[in-house]
């Protein structure tokens, strides 16, 4: 069952995965861009395109299939996780359409406030954020 967030829309970073700037990617790990929009007085101020490492990053043989993490130790897992939210470190807000449940608690605990949404759009999602009915859909978490 989602979770509706209430976010503080007076100061707030917010990154969102995508792969071309305006859809949501619907996988944390395979999106090879973080979106961050940056809000202040309830209006988006600044938006800025960064790098974000992932499964195409990695040696190929870290992956299979292009998604291979599971069976990973979790020292080497979390080193991969560091990488990947490293660009993010001064975000409020991760937004994806999907993701692991070790990324979701990384992130977590990063201070980092993982979100997974049923918005496609990065437009769609902001809107939803500044009224104050973005929700989380943890259960989308593998």
């Amino acid at each position: 069952m989602p979770q509706n967030l209430s976010l503080d829309t007076q100061n707030l970073r917010v990154a969102f995965v995508s792969d071309d700037g305006e859809t949501i990617s619907q996988h944390f790990g395979r999106a090879r861009y973080y979106e961050v929009l940056t809000i202040e007085n309830a209006k988006v101020t600044k938006k800025e395109r960064r790098d974000k490492a992932g499964h195409h990053t990695f040696h190929p043989q870290e992956t299979e299939g292009g998604h291979q993490h599971h069976n990973e130790d979790p020292e080497h897992q979390l080193h991969k996780h560091n990488i990947m939210s490293a660009n993010i470190a001064d975000c409020d807000i991760l937004i994806a359409g999907g993701m692991g449940n070790g990324a979701y608690m990384h992130l977590t605990e990063a201070n980092i406030k993982p979100v997974v949404t049923s918005h496609k759009t990065i437009s769609d999602a902001i809107d939803s954020i500044l009224k104050g009915s973005i929700e989380d859909h943890t259960e989308r978490l593998h």
